[in-house]
């Protein structure tokens, strides 16, 4: 189960894109939904175009400051997410699967940054 989670990163990271802009498609065209969900839209799709860019790293430290810019980018979907689903915007069982995600990739890269740390040592 645990390798099904880890499967192709950049798969994942780019499923988890069209998911975000999928649901920006469905927000409703009120201000505060439109505004929030395009903060949501650029967060949540660059966390893939980070990871590539990590993989494509020509040093360690370089790999590492990409895969941390994918977590910054992460952590701030997560924040828009919250903001969606507190504001009563979107049901928060429309959100729990996204946050999940959030959560997953995070776990992910916190550990891939780590390893590449002691790896740099």
């Amino acid at each position: 189960m645990k390798e099904d989670k880890k499967r192709d990163l950049p798969v994942r990271t780019k499923a988890f894109a069209l998911r975000i802009i999928r649901l920006y498609a469905m927000l409703p065209k009120t201000t505060e939904a439109q505004v929030l969900g395009r903060q949501l839209l650029r967060s949540g799709t660059s966390v893939g175009a980070h990871y590539r860019e990590a993989m494509r790293a020509r040093s360690t430290a370089e790999f590492i400051s990409k895969v941390e810019g994918g977590l910054q980018e992460l952590e701030e979907t997560g924040y828009w997410l919250e903001l969606l689903g507190e504001a009563g915007i979107l049901r928060e069982e429309r959100l729990g699967e996204l946050r999940q995600e959030v959560e997953e990739l995070t776990a992910i890269l916190v550990a891939s940054v780590r390893t590449a740390k002691r790896l740099k040592e």
